[in-house]
């Protein structure tokens, strides 16, 4: 076999089983959405994959990682979002950091808006053992990323911080997304009033 024809068999390979991971994601986000992940199970993952429980376990070490592999997932699509906004708001010549947080806040909570099933799939304690230490772990890396971009001003970053996770969690949680979208708003409004001392 030549060269070419071994990287063509090759890239073919890969893709299907990029596909079948892809499937393998999609399903498991489906199943936990809908069952929890305590009820969810490898062979309705499967099924709703089209998969084998053979490819499951070539992609994922089970259950626990698919969920942990989602939430990586979503978390640097969020990490994009979130810089994408800082870097816009510092394009369009703003050097304050509070709007600079204000904008990464806000692109953060159109994010957990826009993929409100998984947002709040990762807030309802329904997780693999030991979830909560990667969720506190993420919560101390956010926490450091906003003390750089306010100079590390310790209370300032504690106080909206943490208010913007409660506003993650009301947001993510709510029964009316609109109603959700103009609570967050006026969030962002109070904190952004909070003055630096």
């Amino acid at each position: 076999m030549s060269s070419d024809t071994e990287r063509t068999v090759t890239a073919r390979t890969s893709d299907r089983g990029a596909a079948t991971r892809g499937a393998l994601l999609d399903a498991a986000k489906e199943t936990f959405v809908t069952s929890g992940f305590a009820e969810a199970g490898v062979t309705e993952v499967v099924a709703r994959a089209g998969a084998s429980v053979g490819s499951l376990y070539h992609h994922f070490s089970g259950k626990a990682d698919l969920y942990l592999t989602l939430f990586e997932e979503f978390q640097k699509r969020q990490t994009q979002r979130t810089r994408q906004a800082v870097q816009d708001a510092r394009a369009a010549g703003e050097t304050d950091p509070m709007p600079q947080f204000l904008a990464a806040a806000r692109a953060y909570l159109d994010g957990c808006l826009a993929e409100r099933d998984l947002a709040a799939l990762f807030l309802r304690g329904d997780a693999p053992p030991g979830f909560e230490v990667i969720m506190r772990d993420r919560l101390r890396q956010w926490a450091r990323r906003t003390a750089a971009l306010f100079e590390h001003e310790d209370a300032l970053v504690v106080v909206v911080t943490g208010a913007l996770a409660a506003v993650v969690q009301e947001v993510t949680l709510s029964d009316d997304p609109e109603a959700a979208r103009r609570m967050a708003e006026e969030a962002l409004a109070i904190i952004g009033r909070i003055h630096r001392t």
